[in-house]
Protein backbone atom coordinates (compact mmCIF):
# COMPACT_ATOMS: atom_id res chain seq x y z
CA UNK A 1 0.00 0.00 0.00
CA UNK A 2 1.40 3.58 -1.23
CA UNK A 3 0.65 5.14 2.37
CA UNK A 4 2.07 8.77 1.06
CA UNK A 5 -0.63 8.67 -1.47
CA UNK A 6 -3.25 7.27 0.61
CA UNK A 7 -2.12 10.11 3.04
CA UNK A 8 -2.56 12.86 0.12
CA UNK A 9 -6.25 10.81 -0.47
CA UNK A 10 -7.20 11.73 2.87
CA UNK A 11 -5.85 15.09 2.96
CA UNK A 12 -8.07 15.96 0.01
CA UNK A 13 -11.08 14.17 0.79
CA UNK A 14 -10.98 15.94 4.44
CA UNK A 15 -10.32 20.03 2.56
CA UNK A 16 -13.22 18.59 -0.02
CA UNK A 17 -15.07 17.60 3.07
CA UNK A 18 -15.02 21.38 5.00
CA UNK A 19 -15.14 23.26 1.75
CA UNK A 20 -18.55 21.66 1.03
CA UNK A 21 -19.92 22.17 4.29
CA UNK A 22 -22.54 23.94 4.81
CA UNK A 23 -23.74 26.84 7.53
CA UNK A 24 -25.42 25.63 10.90
CA UNK A 25 -28.82 26.68 11.06
CA UNK A 26 -29.66 27.83 14.87
CA UNK A 27 -33.32 28.43 15.30
CA UNK A 28 -33.74 31.38 17.48
CA UNK A 29 -35.09 31.08 21.44
CA UNK A 30 -37.69 33.80 22.40
CA UNK A 31 -37.84 32.87 25.52
CA UNK A 32 -34.25 33.90 25.51
CA UNK A 33 -34.15 36.44 23.38
CA UNK A 34 -35.15 40.49 23.63
CA UNK A 35 -35.20 43.37 21.27
CA UNK A 36 -34.81 46.49 23.62
CA UNK A 37 -35.21 49.80 21.79
CA UNK A 38 -34.32 53.35 23.48
CA UNK A 39 -35.35 56.88 22.44
CA UNK A 40 -34.98 60.75 24.19
CA UNK A 41 -38.01 61.84 25.83
CA UNK A 42 -37.92 66.00 25.74
CA UNK A 43 -34.24 65.66 26.74
CA UNK A 44 -35.77 64.42 29.92
CA UNK A 45 -35.50 60.64 30.07
CA UNK A 46 -34.85 57.81 28.00
CA UNK A 47 -37.67 55.33 28.08
CA UNK A 48 -37.16 51.98 26.53
CA UNK A 49 -39.47 49.23 25.37
CA UNK A 50 -38.72 45.51 24.58
CA UNK A 51 -40.10 43.37 22.22
CA UNK A 52 -40.42 39.19 22.77
CA UNK A 53 -41.68 36.09 20.98
CA UNK A 54 -38.63 37.01 17.96
CA UNK A 55 -37.98 34.38 15.86
CA UNK A 56 -35.72 33.18 13.31
CA UNK A 57 -32.54 31.02 11.92
CA UNK A 58 -29.07 32.42 12.54
CA UNK A 59 -27.12 30.48 10.04
CA UNK A 60 -23.18 30.24 10.96
CA UNK A 61 -20.42 29.43 8.92
CA UNK A 62 -17.47 29.09 11.31
CA UNK A 63 -15.07 28.12 8.35
CA UNK A 64 -16.26 31.72 6.68
CA UNK A 65 -18.30 33.78 8.41
CA UNK A 66 -19.03 35.83 5.37
CA UNK A 67 -21.25 32.61 4.30
CA UNK A 68 -23.32 33.21 7.33
CA UNK A 69 -26.74 34.80 7.62
CA UNK A 70 -29.94 35.92 9.93
CA UNK A 71 -33.23 35.86 9.49
CA UNK A 72 -35.28 37.84 11.98
CA UNK A 73 -39.15 38.63 12.32
CA UNK A 74 -40.42 40.87 15.24
CA UNK A 75 -44.44 40.82 15.80
CA UNK A 76 -45.25 43.97 17.26
CA UNK A 77 -48.01 42.17 19.04
CA UNK A 78 -45.00 41.40 21.47
CA UNK A 79 -44.04 45.39 21.92
CA UNK A 80 -43.81 46.07 25.68
CA UNK A 81 -43.30 49.06 27.41
CA UNK A 82 -44.67 48.51 30.97
CA UNK A 83 -47.30 51.43 29.89
CA UNK A 84 -50.90 50.02 28.43
CA UNK A 85 -51.78 53.24 26.63
CA UNK A 86 -48.12 53.71 25.52
CA UNK A 87 -48.21 50.36 23.69
CA UNK A 88 -51.57 51.04 22.35
CA UNK A 89 -50.57 54.30 20.54
CA UNK A 90 -47.37 53.01 19.29
CA UNK A 91 -49.44 50.20 17.77
CA UNK A 92 -52.04 52.75 16.33
CA UNK A 93 -51.31 54.46 12.56
CA UNK A 94 -48.97 57.10 14.62
CA UNK A 95 -46.35 55.13 14.82
CA UNK A 96 -46.46 51.17 13.56
CA UNK A 97 -49.44 50.90 12.43
CA UNK A 98 -49.76 47.28 13.71
CA UNK A 99 -52.82 46.49 12.37
CA UNK A 100 -51.63 46.64 8.90
CA UNK A 101 -47.95 45.72 9.40
CA UNK A 102 -48.15 43.09 12.12
CA UNK A 103 -44.30 41.95 11.80
CA UNK A 104 -40.51 43.77 12.03
CA UNK A 105 -38.05 41.85 9.81
CA UNK A 106 -34.59 41.70 10.09
CA UNK A 107 -32.86 39.90 6.88
CA UNK A 108 -28.60 40.00 6.32
CA UNK A 109 -27.01 41.09 3.33
CA UNK A 110 -23.58 40.41 4.02
CA UNK A 111 -21.71 39.57 7.66
CA UNK A 112 -17.83 40.69 8.26
CA UNK A 113 -15.61 39.15 11.10
CA UNK A 114 -13.87 41.61 12.88
CA UNK A 115 -12.34 39.17 14.83
CA UNK A 116 -13.14 35.76 16.66
CA UNK A 117 -16.15 37.19 18.51
CA UNK A 118 -17.50 40.64 16.91
CA UNK A 119 -19.10 41.26 14.02
CA UNK A 120 -20.72 43.82 11.48
CA UNK A 121 -23.86 42.47 10.40
CA UNK A 122 -25.53 44.39 7.22
CA UNK A 123 -29.36 44.32 6.50
CA UNK A 124 -32.50 45.19 5.42
CA UNK A 125 -34.67 46.36 7.92
CA UNK A 126 -38.29 46.44 7.48
CA UNK A 127 -40.90 48.42 9.30
CA UNK A 128 -44.56 49.65 7.86
CA UNK A 129 -43.60 48.49 4.26
CA UNK A 130 -40.33 50.50 4.39
CA UNK A 131 -36.97 48.59 3.94
CA UNK A 132 -33.66 50.75 4.73
CA UNK A 133 -30.01 48.90 5.17
CA UNK A 134 -28.61 49.12 9.02
CA UNK A 135 -25.53 47.66 10.25
CA UNK A 136 -25.69 45.55 13.74
CA UNK A 137 -22.55 45.86 15.98
CA UNK A 138 -22.55 41.88 17.10
CA UNK A 139 -20.73 40.07 20.28
CA UNK A 140 -20.22 36.16 19.80
CA UNK A 141 -21.02 35.28 23.61
CA UNK A 142 -20.78 31.75 23.27
CA UNK A 143 -21.32 28.47 21.11
CA UNK A 144 -21.32 25.03 22.63
CA UNK A 145 -23.42 22.26 23.53
CA UNK A 146 -26.18 23.78 26.08
CA UNK A 147 -25.67 22.02 29.52
CA UNK A 148 -29.64 21.73 30.37
CA UNK A 149 -31.02 21.27 26.77
CA UNK A 150 -28.15 19.29 25.02
CA UNK A 151 -28.26 20.98 21.83
CA UNK A 152 -25.72 23.07 19.98
CA UNK A 153 -26.31 26.88 21.30
CA UNK A 154 -25.37 30.01 20.33
CA UNK A 155 -25.42 32.99 21.92
CA UNK A 156 -24.92 37.07 20.79
CA UNK A 157 -25.24 40.38 21.88
CA UNK A 158 -25.77 43.39 19.03
CA UNK A 159 -26.29 47.02 18.75
CA UNK A 160 -27.58 48.91 16.00
CA UNK A 161 -29.29 52.46 15.75
CA UNK A 162 -31.24 54.38 13.27
CA UNK A 163 -33.56 57.26 12.72
CA UNK A 164 -37.24 56.17 12.83
CA UNK A 165 -38.74 58.94 10.50
CA UNK A 166 -36.92 56.96 7.55
CA UNK A 167 -39.19 54.15 8.35
CA UNK A 168 -42.37 56.52 8.38
CA UNK A 169 -42.43 55.97 12.25
CA UNK A 170 -41.95 60.13 12.78
CA UNK A 171 -44.32 61.15 14.94
CA UNK A 172 -43.54 64.10 17.46
CA UNK A 173 -40.22 64.78 16.36
CA UNK A 174 -38.04 66.46 17.28
CA UNK A 175 -39.44 67.01 20.77
CA UNK A 176 -39.75 62.79 21.27
CA UNK A 177 -36.30 61.64 19.75
CA UNK A 178 -35.64 60.28 16.45
CA UNK A 179 -32.83 58.20 16.99
CA UNK A 180 -33.73 54.87 17.98
CA UNK A 181 -30.99 52.76 19.80
CA UNK A 182 -31.43 48.81 20.01
CA UNK A 183 -29.88 46.68 22.32
CA UNK A 184 -30.42 43.16 21.35
CA UNK A 185 -29.57 39.15 22.91
CA UNK A 186 -30.08 36.34 21.84
CA UNK A 187 -29.60 32.56 22.08
CA UNK A 188 -30.39 29.88 19.45
CA UNK A 189 -30.25 26.03 19.05
CA UNK A 190 -29.81 23.17 16.33
CA UNK A 191 -32.73 21.68 16.54
CA UNK A 192 -32.57 18.14 18.23
CA UNK A 193 -34.32 16.64 15.50
CA UNK A 194 -32.07 17.67 13.16
CA UNK A 195 -29.27 16.70 15.06
CA UNK A 196 -29.95 13.62 15.88
CA UNK A 197 -30.52 13.01 11.59
CA UNK A 198 -26.59 13.84 10.88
Amino acid sequence: MNFKALTIGLAVASVTTISMAKPVAYQIDPTHTATVFTWNHFGFSTPSANFSDIQGTINVDNAKPANSSVNVTIPLSSLNTNVKALDDHLKTADFFDAEKYPNITFKSTKVQAISKTKYKITGDLTVKNVTKPVVLDAVLNKQAVHPMTKAETIGFNATTSFDRSAFGVGAYVPNVGDKITVNITTEAAVSTAKAAAK
